[in-house]
């Protein structure tokens, strides 16, 4: 079987070997480039052409995030990102590299006689399997603000009026890979005009939970972003994130509940346990699964819909990985499937039901 090859770009000499040291052992993994800076990354890529790279965000000159973009601009390639601590600075590069086009952010891995360093080296090499198979498109830096007007579905899109109970109380989000960046284009493109509370769940390595928050907080100026507590009341305006380790559920009163149940499909939150206790409330919530790997959030989607919630997929024309919505579109859990574009237009309308959906 053909090894996925593997470029390394970080400025740590000793770092750099640890890491080729780690992936070379992996029989799925082979580096073929191990370069210490983003721009001998750039001259180096036309000719290695890996299939992934393994990007260290704290890099002399060029940093991560701006290595993330003029690579996704100039030679589209799946790319890890691998950063060695979880702190404010480093967690803001890390998340923006994502929201650039990035497709995963895991920690570096530590010593070998760190308790920590088998879990943290496996996760990485799975990680960079996996990403290696997703295909990436070019990235032009006017893409990474949110359009302005709807973008055009490659395929039908399913119509249906929104539920005769009156609109929604509460949103459940879903997301796994290039979620960062497809979640901040939907929420901030929703207006001052969306007041629901929104419940999250976006896949992320758990020791990047609390840092994507701060980061949805700078970059969703019009939201408050938390991340979720037991029993916490759920609020207008605010998004609770699902925490590491929990799976998020709404619970009456009109609150959030946290769940330590064994993971689902794998995932650990779920987006099905959120959609099916979201199912609940019928027609008094809506839900949207967007791209992802795998299958989270299908089941609960469906179960949504068929308790009378209106239900949005991605389509596949604007998804990183159409896994999770393809799913969902599978089992005719959807009441519509939208590109990014005309998602927040659609609840927009969903929710206020008397506005524009292009009203500020």
């Amino acid at each position: 079987m053909k090894k996925v090859t593997v470029m390394i770009v970080e400025d740590s000499r000793t770092v750099s070997e640890f890491l080729e040291h780690i992936i070379n052992r992996d029989p799925r993994l082979q580096v073929v480039a191990n370069v210490r800076s983003a721009e001998d990354a750039l001259e180096t890529l036309p000719q290695v052409k890996p299939d992934i790279i393994s990007l260290d965000i704290r890099l002399p000159g060029m940093n991560g995030f701006e290595a993330t973009q003029r690579i996704m601009n100039e030679f589209p390639t799946p790319i890890v990102v691998v950063s060695s601590d979880v702190q404010d600075d480093e967690l803001n590069i890390s998340m923006n590299a994502l929201r650039a086009g990035a497709l995963a952010v895991v920690q570096k891995p530590v010593g070998l006689k760190h308790s920590d360093y088998e879990s943290l080296a496996t996760e990485l090499c799975t990680k960079l399997v996996l990403m290696s198979q997703v295909r990436v498109i070019r990235q032009r830096y006017r893409t990474f603000t949110p359009p302005q007007e709807p973008r055009p579905a490659t395929a039908p899109l399913a119509q249906e009026s929104p539920p005769s109970s009156g609109p929604p109380r509460v949103l459940g989000l879903v997301a796994s890979t290039g979620g960062p960046n497809a979640i901040v284009q939907v929420l901030s493109s929703l207006g001052q005009s969306f007041e629901a509370p929104i419940l999250l769940v976006q896949h992320i390595t758990p020791g990047f939970v609390r840092g994507f928050v701060t980061w949805l907080n700078d970059v969703l100026p019009a939201f408050h972003v938390v991340e979720a507590q037991h029993y916490m009341p759920l609020q207008p305006r605010t998004i609770f994130v699902a925490p590491a380790g929990k799976h998020l559920a709404y619970a009456e009163p009109f609150q959030c509940h946290l769940l330590d149940l064994p993971p689902i499909g794998a995932q650990k939150p779920s987006g099905t346990i959120l959609f099916r206790s979201l199912s609940r409330l019928g027609g008094s919530a809506a839900g949207v699964l967007l791209t992802g790997m795998g299958e989270d959030g299908a089941l609960g989607l469906r179960e949504m819909r068929e308790a009378g919630a209106y239900t949005i997929a991605e389509d596949e024309s604007t998804a990183t990985v159409y896994g999770m919505p393809a799913a969902a579109v599978k089992l005719g859990a959807t009441s519509a499937v939208l590109p990014l574009g005309q998602i927040a237009p659609r609840l927009i309308t969903l929710f206020n039901p008397g506005l524009h959906p292009h009203a500020p």
